[in-house]
This record gives C-alpha cells, sequence and structure tokens, in this order.
C-alpha cells in the first residue's frame, strides 16, 4: 500500500472513531484556522514614519508596517522620485495585503529628507503633521557604510558617515520626541548595527563601528531623557543582511559571504524580512514597557 493510500486509511479511521465516540469531526473536514496575533502588535491606526526608506531595510520596515495594519506611513528618502516610487509601491501593497480596508483610507506619501541637515528633518516632520495631526511611531533607519583603513579614510568621508549616521539619527528622533510629547508619547527606533557591540573582520570599517556604537548609546540616553513623557527609545541592531545592495556586492566577492557564514553561529546571512517581527515589536504596543533597550537580529553573531 502506498504512503498516500495509508494516510488515507488512517485519517478514515480517525474519522468514525470521532462518529461512533459522538465528537466533532471538523477538525478532519477543515483546515485550522490562521493563527492570531495579540492585538498589541497591531499597526492599525499609527502613524509610522520610516528614514532611509526607499529601499534595503528602511523599505522591508516599511512593508512590515503596512503588513501589521498601518495605512498612514511617510516615507522619507534622500531624493523625492525614489521616495515617491517606494510609497506608491507600498500603496499598491497596502490594498493588496488590508483588502477588507477602504483603500482611500490609505495614505502613504513620499517626502525628500536629508537627515544629515536638521532644516531638511524640521521640514519632513512639518509635512508629516501637516498631511496626518499626529505621529506614533518613527524607525531612523538611514545609514551608510563605507571600507576604508584607518590611515586611508578621507575625511569629507568620515564627516559625511557620522553626519548621516549619527547626527541623523539624533535629529529624527529629536524631532520625533517634540511632536510626539504634546499627544502623550510614541516609539522611536534607532537603527544601529550588530557593529555597535563587535568588531567586524575581515572588513576595514572603524568609524562605522564608532557611528553605531554612538546610536546604540544615543538611544539609552534619550530613552531616559524622556522617560516620563511617554517616548519610547529603544535600538534594533541587525546582522549580516541580505539586502539588493549586499548581494551586489557579494556577486563579486564570494569569499567574503562565505567568511560572514562561517563567522555567524547559525551558518547564513539573514534575509531583510527577518527583521519585521523585531521592527514591529518595538514600535507597537506590545513594547510598551521597554524603552533604553537593543534587540540584535544577527543569527548569533555577538555571542562568540
Amino acid at each position: 500500500m502506498s504512503m498516500a493510500a495509508r494516510l488515507a486509511t488512517r485519517q478514515s479511521g480517525l474519522l468514525r472513531s470521532a462518529i461512533r465516540r459522538g465528537g466533532s469531526t471538523s477538525r478532519f473536514l477543515s483546515t485550522a484556522p490562521p493563527p492570531k496575533t495579540l492585538p498589541s502588535f497591531s499597526m492599525q491606526g499609527k502613524v509610522c514614519m520610516v528614514t532611509g526608506a526607499a529601499r534595503g531595510l528602511g523599505l522591508e520596515f516599511c512593508r512590515a508596517f503596512v503588513s501589521s495594519g498601518c495605512t498612514s506611513l511617510a516615507v522619507l528618502d534622500l531624493t523625492e522620485k525614489e521616495a515617491s516610487a517606494a510609497a506608491a509601491e507600498l500603496t499598491a501593497f497596502a490594498q493588496e495585503t488590508n483588502s477588507d480596508v477602504d483603500p482611500e483610507t490609505v495614505k502613504i506619501i513620499g517626502l525628500q529628507c536629508d537627515v544629515s541637515s536638521e532644516q531638511s528633518v524640521q521640514k519632513a516632520y512639518a509635512d508629516i503633521m501637516s498631511t496626518y495631526g499626529r505621529i506614533d511611531s518613527v524607525v531612523a533607519s538611514a545609514g551608510i557604510v563605507e571600507n576604508y583603513s584607518a590611515f586611508d579614510y578621507p575625511y569629507d568621508r568620515i564627516k559625511r558617515l557620522y553626519d548621516i549616521n549619527v547626527h541623523g539619527a539624533f535629529f529624527t528622533a529629536r524631532e520625533a520626541a517634540r511632536n510626539m510629547i504634546p499627544q502623550g508619547g510614541g516609539s522611536i527606533v534607532l537603527v544601529a548595527s550588530m557593529s555597535a557591540n563587535i568588531v567586524n573582520i575581515p572588513q576595514p570599517q572603524t568609524p562605522y563601528n564608532a557611528s553605531k556604537a554612538a546610536v546604540k548609546h544615543m538611544a539609552s540616553s534619550l530613552a531616559v531623557e524622556w522617560a516620563k513623557t511617554g517616548v519610547r527609545v529603544n535600538v534594533l541592531s541587525p546582522g549580516y543582511m541580505l539586502t539588493k545592495l549586499t548581494r551586489d556586492i557579494l556577486a563579486h566577492n564570494t569569499e567574503l559571504q562565505k567568511t560572514w557564514e562561517s563567522l555567524t553561529p547559525m551558518g547564513k546571512m539573514g534575509n531583510p524580512e527577518d527583521l519585521s517581527g523585531a521592527i514591529v515589536f518595538l514600535s507597537s504596543d506590545a513594547s510598551k514597557f521597554m524603552t533604553g533597550s537593543e534587540i540584535r537580529v544577527d543569527g548569533g553573531y555577538c555571542c562568540i
């Protein structure tokens, strides 16, 4: 008798036994309903904002919010064209994902923002408040990484990196808090890196590592400073993730990918969607008594 026939016979026997006992046969005749998520993880009704959101991890964070019910979202990136294109893509994704939601209620906008400029950040927040009237969850995801040895790192590249990674995170968080405090609070997530905790090898990237360590401690400091206002500040620190940019780089350097994977206890790199659960947790009411904390999603890299 084939495996399929044996399974069919077994299921038939279970059905007959259930009927003889007077029990329900529904669990044999229909598929189980999909598991339900705790209501506190929902982003429905929340106004969210993500910087560096036109591609990579920032875009994945936006998709995670939309998948969790968010229909009011501001997508910020360096150029308005790319931000608007991402917003259009996310609008279509929102209407497809939340089929029970009136398409007219989906309002996802793309805004130009240079996070290294305080004035540019302030203007973006003014546009968001004018559009939505409030802001509930902010993710500071904009950042860059470059690889130069310490002796060879050009000053202008170092300054640019710190302006985006450190000053940009600070400007984004400060303007978020200024708008959140009057409404009773909100969630801010600063995206750091496992590089805030370890030294990456073999690539040289001292300024990047230091910038992410600064972001991590910045979040702790702001969390304490704003703790009684209702504004929470936490950190998400990804490990090596297979974004489109990373894939393009590794396509020309397969040995580097092998090195990264061999140093990661799970033996592989992460996919951007592996961060979805963590970003929704930190941004939603599911983490409402959590501030000044870091979640590392690195396949165990920092454990060794």
